[in-house]
């Protein structure tokens, strides 16, 4: 099972054989969204009563709304920066304690961390209000001793913490600032992740395995989302991508995914067959993290979004459409007029009632001085074409520079799309004049209204480390895996033997967290460089990362199911 909760419904899909064989849709309880995912199962389980275990993976919302709507716990960060480090020149805006103690960008310790000073810090946050903990020190995944010892001067002062994340896990890439926002985002959605993850567990039997859509596609078990709750931000935009690889009949080629919801329209960028990501991490709420995440665009533009009316330079009226959600289509019993109450009103969805659609327009109709076709047309096309500009500017902001896929980095990709593919409810009422303006083929996924569901059930897990080697020093780490080890014989130690080491390691902890034998693991990035003293090389660094590759279970798209 697939279970998808979005910001306007919760939708299900069931998944078997390669085939969809059941699909539901619920509105979503924002005050409880185990609520929404629960009746979302129960109308699967009926209109597809299976014997034995289920599977479900989940796409939520959860993680994004507590940090986008300030509702995660209260929670400051204890960090380590060095010198010459002023982490309020970033904009950062929760509570900062800055600590003494420095390791280069070696690994090397240069000065160490005083528990007293650690344990105070850790005080004077707690007296702050703070109930959560961040602890990060800059090069603390090439050395996280510094990290440990004020972790350990907090247990040992018995300071109690909801959750506390430390640099090294959470954020294990290069990026000081944004390894430090992302500590302490983790921290401060771990509670309301746990309390999530505890209550799926309850569901009822018949679950199996139960897994996480995370933003870069792939999915995580419920125990890593305790623990890393951060990843399954912008899982939304993850699930349409997924599903877009899952359900396309355009294998390949280059795309602009365009998921129109009722709230927002989620863009995603394909290119021959291999999602973009984000170079150097998801950005939420404002702000820039180091979370591995698909490159995305949401905009304030769906199906339920209010309607202004806008007195234009030349004389006329137009309208712009967004960016907040008005509520439900007076179609079906809202009270403001929305862009689905255009469509229906205008006879291209039939859905709710229609004559209350045609109220609505005659009502705005009448307050820009059109009669309600001309208002209903006029609101369509402001939909379009604000799409259109939205697709328009993010290909804009791409060219020009290196993007990144995870088969490697493409300097100068047919980046331009092939094909428009979409899904969403509205999807089939609005994308027909977006495909005929930007004059670009059109496909419509099967089962466009639960995509999402389906991209959710379609994803495969995964997981990545980052290797860091220093032959000069003997050193290698892998911070995921708690690896901070010595090189035996480094000046044997080379390029090949790096990534050698990252795959094998890959491939032992895919195993440890219960992934079986990886297929699709690739080295993501890297960089390697000789170290010379003098006039000689005296050793080299090596800097990759490795990953099972995020991928969907391809799934035929025949429609006609319960």
């Amino acid at each position: 099972m697939g279970i998808d909760v979005g910001g306007t419904n919760t939708d299900g899909t069931v998944i078997g054989e390669g085939r969809v064989l059941a699909v539901a849709k619920v509105p979503t309880d924002h005050g409880d969204l185990v609520a929404s995912t629960k009746a979302v199962l129960d109308e699967l389980k009926a209109a597809c009563p299976l014997k034995g275990p289920v599977n479900l993976q989940l796409s939520t919302t959860l993680t994004t709304n507590t940090i986008v709507e300030g509702r995660g716990t209260a929670t400051a960060a204890v960090v380590i920066p060095g010198p010459g480090v002023d982490l309020r020149l970033h904009g950062l805006d929760f509570p900062l304690f800055p600590l003494p103690g420095y390791v280069d960008h070696r690994g090397r310790v240069v000065a160490e961390c005083e528990p007293k000073e650690a344990a105070a810090a850790a005080r004077e946050a707690q007296r702050g209000g703070a109930e959560a903990l961040a602890i990060v020190g800059k090069f603390s995944q090439r050395n996280p001793s510094l990290e440990q010892a004020v972790l350990d001067a907090v247990h040992n002062g018995k300071l109690k913490f909801s959750h506390i994340s430390v640099g090294h896990k959470a954020a294990p890439r290069l990026g000081f600032p944004r390894r430090v926002v992302t500590a302490h985002l983790n921290s401060q959605v771990a509670k309301a992740q746990r309390k999530f993850a505890d209550a799926v567990e309850s569901l009822g039997e018949g679950l199996g395995s139960v897994r996480i859509l995370k933003a870069d596609g792939g999915t995580m078990t419920l125990a890593q989302s305790r623990s890393l709750p951060i990843e399954s931000i912008l899982s939304g935009p993850a699930a349409s991508t997924m599903a877009a690889l899952a359900l396309t009949s355009h294998q390949g080629k280059s795309m602009v995914v365009v998921d129109i919801g009722g709230t927002t329209t989620d863009l995603a960028v394909i290119v021959q067959g291999q999602p973009l990501y984000a170079r150097e991490g998801a950005v939420i709420g404002g702000y820039p993290t180091a979370v591995p995440a698909i490159l995305s665009r949401s905009i304030g533009l769906g199906g339920d979004s209010e309607i202004h009316i806008i007195d234009s330079e030349e004389g006329g009226t137009r309208f712009r459409i967004g960016p907040s959600r008005a509520g439900s289509p007076v179609c079906l019993g809202g009270t403001r007029p929305t862009p689905t109450d255009a469509v229906v009103a205008l006879g291209r969805v039939s859905l709710g009632d229609r004559s209350r659609a045609v109220g609505a327009l005659k009502e705005l109709g009448a307050r820009a001085g059109l009669s309600w076709e001309a208002a209903a047309e006029r609101v369509v096309n402001a939909f379009v074409s604000q799409l259109c500009a939205a697709i328009h500017k993010l290909y804009g902001e791409l060219e020009g520079q290196p993007v990144y896929t995870l088969a490697e980095f493409l300097e100068t990709p047919h980046l331009r799309p092939e094909v428009i593919t979409c899904l969403g409810t509205p999807a089939p009422a609005f994308m027909r004049p977006v495909g005929e303006a930007l004059q670009l083929p059109l496909e419509i996924l099967p089962h466009s209204a639960s995509a999402n569901a389906i991209g959710a059930a379609a994803a495969r897990p995964t997981i990545g480390l980052t290797l860091y080697a220093d032959t000069a020093l003997r050193s290698l780490s892998i911070p995921e895996m708690g690896i901070f080890q010595e090189i035996e014989r480094p000046a044997l130690f080379d390029q090949r033997k790096a990534r050698d080491r990252a795959l094998g390691k890959l491939r032992e902890y895919a195993r440890e967290v219960g992934l079986g034998e990886p297929q699709d693991m690739d080295i993501v990035s890297e960089e390697s460089f000789n170290i010379v003293r003098g006039f000689y090389t005296v050793g080299r660094i090596f800097h990759m990362h490795a990953q099972i590759r995020p991928s969907a279970q391809r799934i035929t798209g025949e429609e006609g199911v319960r």
